[in-house]
């Protein structure tokens, strides 16, 4: 008998190699679009079985089967809420300049929400004043406060909302707090088995583990902030429940937030019960829930809602957001800590710019998040040879996610102009369509400029070639940050 040939085992692992190399090689051109792809690829190539592991955790925006069952029973319990909401549709074109109505249009399309009108929106921009006025609220609550939130913090900000959940429910008042799992993690250590003991009802939003992380993907986050009280009140924005130094000592973030009574704020109910009902089973619905609030304040503002997420079929902020700057007239202005735009968005920029409208971008001049500061600076000298003005907040952390269009439309919410709350994050932006709101958050924008150093192109381009390496190969993995 001649000798019998056994492969050792480097010969196995180097043909497994390549057998992962070809079957992704299928699956992810398949499954991504080219620039997305082009990066699994590129990491797959030269890291088969680290890339393939990576692939299986968050390659794919997977959600448990269960999950998206119970959105549709959500979806057809609501549906005779919405046919409230409609009354107020009528007349779009007398609260609505006419460049704008495709945009309403779209964005129900997009989020099933339609525009309200009659509503007040108060702009907020300092955080002391947003907690302020988040604890009277609370303290005047008769029925339910309903709040969710990406970070609920261990700190004296979180302390003040957690001793006035505390008094409401002492009173009878019902109290939800829903907080994403990973952004709150040390609250849900620490702190939520005092709130739970109180009365609060309290639940983890998409919860983490090793488990779970073969049905879904782990680091899809619930990024929204929505607090409602009473069904009459709601705030929103980019404000966490932190100190506004968010644990750092010499370091101040900059946020916004929106006080909204109206209509609008049932719209803001149902994306709460929704995520609610995902994680505790319990469903809200009646007239305690949904209060009627037929009353719209004369000459108040048309606001409409728009959530988004990995249940959407499309990445619907993003193509809003991509209709609104090709609205564009005269300006845009958009303010956002994390800029990693996916080529879609970034071709508007462009072009919008090239067209000869003003398109000014406010980030902060300093990241907190090494990966994504250094990407979102592989894109500025592209979008200087556009035209776009680029501004470096340099007064602490611009944490504000904001874009103005012309004198009367205005975006303001959670997500960031960046591939993951376009794509991966639950995220919740509101649209309004109001000359004066406008002009406040404009005003605002103006303040985030005065504190900022503009960006010149030929400044930036004689930065070390290092820098310049290191920030277009960050760049080069946007598709996964």
């Amino acid at each position: 008998m001649g000798d019998e040939f056994i492969p050792s085992w480097s010969l196995l692992y180097y043909i497994s190699e390549w057998l992962i190399r070809l079957v992704m090689l299928g699956l992810v051109i398949e499954r991504h679009p080219p620039r997305a792809a082009m990066t699994w690829l590129l990491v797959v190539f030269f890291l088969p079985w680290p890339g393939l592991l990576l692939y299986l955790f968050i390659g794919e925006n997977r959600l448990p089967h269960r999950r998206l069952m119970k959105r549709k029973a959500l979806l057809a319990r609501l549906e005779g809420v919405r046919k409230r909401y409609m009354p107020h549709r009528e007349n779009i074109s007398t609260i609505v300049e006419q460049e704008f109505l495709p945009i309403v249009i779209l964005a129900e399309r997009l989020g099933y929400m339609p525009i309200m009108s009659g509503n007040q929106a108060t702009l907020l921009s300092d955080t002391a004043t947003v907690i302020d006025l988040l604890v009277e609220d609370i303290n005047a609550a008769q029925h339910h406060v309903h709040i969710l939130i990406y970070i609920f913090a261990v700190d004296t900000t979180a302390q003040r909302i957690m001793a006035a959940l505390e008094r409401a429910v002492s009173r009878g008042v019902e109290c939800r707090l829903l907080v994403d799992a990973q952004g709150s993690r040390h609250f849900l250590k620490m702190m939520s088995r005092r709130l739970i003991k109180a009365g609060v009802k309290l639940y983890p939003a998409l919860p983490v583990s090793l488990l779970r992380a073969w049905v879904s993907r782990i680091d899809l986050r619930n990024h929204r902030k929505i607090i409602v009280i009473d069904g009459l009140v709601a705030y929103t924005g980019s404000q966490n429940i932190v100190d506004a130094g968010y644990g750092h000592r010499n370091l101040r973030w900059h946020d916004l937030m929106v006080r909204l009574t109206g209509p609008v704020v049932l719209e803001l109910q149902a994306v709460f019960v929704g995520d609610w009902f995902a994680e505790s089973d319990e469903l809200l619905d009646g007239t305690d829930t949904f209060p009627d609030v037929n009353r719209p304040v004369k000459d108040g503002v048309a606001v409409q809602t728009l959530p988004s997420g990995p249940l959407f079929p499309s990445e619907n902020y993003q193509r809003l957001a991509v209709a609104a700057l090709h609205a564009t007239r005269h300006r845009v202005t958009i303010t956002t800590p994390y800029f990693v735009p996916d080529e879609v968005f970034l071709e508007a920029m462009e072009t919008v710019a090239l067209r000869g409208v003003v398109v000014e971008l406010i980030v902060p001049l300093h990241s907190d998040q090494i990966l994504v500061g250094n990407a979102a600076r592989g894109y500025y000298e592209r979008l200087l040879k556009s035209g776009v003005t680029i501004y470096l907040f340099n007064k602490g952390l611009l944490h504000a996610k904001s874009m103005t269009i012309d004198d009367s439309l205005a975006f303001l919410g959670s997500s960031n102009f960046d591939i993951r709350s376009f794509a991966l994050n639950f995220e919740i932006n509101m649209v309004i369509y109001d000359t004066r709101f406008a002009e406040s958050l404009r005003q605002q924008q103006d303040w985030y400029r005065t504190r900022s150093q503009r960006l010149v192109l030929a400044e930036w381009q004689q930065r070390p070639r290092y820098q310049k390496t290191m920030q277009n190969v960050i760049k080069l993995l946007s598709p996964l940050l």
